[in-house]
């Protein structure tokens, strides 16, 4: 149950005493308005696949693909820095950065599939095929690289109103379809993938694998995941979650499905009212091996307890830690990759105190706070 107002409000006011100030927003596009580092000059482009020469044998099953959670909602000034924002930066800039793994969350909003969190009142970043073709022109201009899609299913749509939104924004030319059984068998390489030019993998929770989509993969027939609520850094843990009906998560390998390790957390406004814990991110991101809570050590000790290391993770905030440098020594390129571009002000480099006038900074202010409470109420 929601807790009284009053309890609530205090809340509040002690979130906006410790917000957290954000980087500038950056829009998606190649001409955004955005400042990029120089990419690694390692080798050509066309020698690499998904930024580093090394992967390019490597199958699909062998590669620790890092993820965006929630990669759709954004914590900046497009969205009045919402606290219920995941990322400081897009889907096509974190492509950009390397990650090849993009989550979000979809509902039904008047016969539309929209990608809203947890409810379209709450945070609506607009209709998923818009978003689809942003990551279909990335991929047009990227050749080399294989990208994987992870939607919840917020309403559980059939999976044919999926099909038509993917043939709509035209990503659907790329969809990848397993020859393996239901659980993908033998994953190709990403080299095989890219040659193919079918390099969009794509995971939908709740649907039923369909003939007229076949590249529409149901989730938990291929992957399992680990805990992805947790509120605290002592909370982050390598068993199995979802879904039960796979029992461990050995068993789980054994079935051939693919390990995706959830590695963010949440505070609590209260009991049922959560959003992102921004405090904690460059710990949580960390890729220490050493420090509890951090995103290596968790990596690491899932790698030991499985026998072998993620194939997906999803973290927020990506630009934090960087996350990336986990994936890269789980994958053996640290050193080895190209074609990298980092947005201006990735890391915290743009912060300042919340409330600061510089136009290059927006605060997480009351008003913020605000509008995420009076979302928040409204769902009760």
């Amino acid at each position: 149950m929601l807790p009284s107002l009053p309890s609530l409000a205090a809340s509040i006011a002690l979130l906006t005493s410790a917000a957290y100030s954000l980087p500038r927003n950056v829009l998606s596009g190649p001409d955004g308005g955005i400042t990029l580092s120089a990419p690694s000059m390692l080798s050509a482009r066309d020698t690499a696949c998904n930024n580093s020469p090394d992967l390019c044998s490597k199958s699909y099953s062998q590669v620790t693909h890092m993820g965006a959670h929630d990669a759709a909602f954004l914590r900046d000034d497009t969205t009045g820095n919402s606290i219920a924002g995941n990322q400081y930066f897009n889907a096509t800039l974190a492509l950009d950065a390397g990650l090849r793994l993009l989550q979000a969350q979809v509902h039904n909003k008047n016969g539309v599939i929209e990608l809203c969190h947890t409810t379209c009142d709450l945070l609506d970043a607009g209709p998923l095929e818009d978003w689809l073709a942003k990551i279909k022109g990335w991929m047009d201009a990227n050749p080399n690289e294989v990208v994987t899609l992870l939607l919840v299913n917020g309403d559980n749509q059939d999976v044919a109103a999926f099909g038509s939104v993917f043939t709509g924004s035209g990503i659907d030319k790329y969809g990848y379809v397993p020859t393996g059984g239901s659980s993908g068998g033998g994953w190709p390489t990403l080299q095989s993938m890219i040659s193919s030019n079918k390099r969009l993998v794509t995971f939908v929770a709740s649907i039923e694998a369909s003939a007229s989509a076949p590249y529409l993969l149901p989730e938990f027939a291929h992957v399992f995941e680990t805990a992805y609520e947790v509120t605290s850094l002592a909370g982050f843990n390598c068993t199995l979650d979802r879904p039960q009906s796979a029992g461990t998560a050995g068993a789980a390998l054994q079935q051939g499905l693919l390990p995706l390790m959830n590695h963010f957390s949440y505070q609590a406004l209260s009991s049922s009212i959560m959003f992102p814990n921004v405090g904690d991110i460059d710990t949580t991101n960390s890729p220490s091996t050493s420090t509890p809570g951090a995103l290596g050590l968790h990596a690491q000790t899932c790698q030991s307890q499985w026998g072998s290391k993620p194939v997906f993770v999803l973290v927020d905030f990506w630009d934090h830690g960087p996350a990336l440098e986990t994936a890269d020594k789980l994958n053996g390129i640290e050193g080895k990759t190209t074609g990298r571009t980092t947005p201006a002000g990735a890391g915290g480099s743009n912060k300042k105190s919340a409330g600061s006038s510089n136009s290059g900074t927006v605060g997480v202010g009351k008003a913020a706070l605000v509008a995420f409470f009076m979302a928040a109420v409204a769902l009760f």
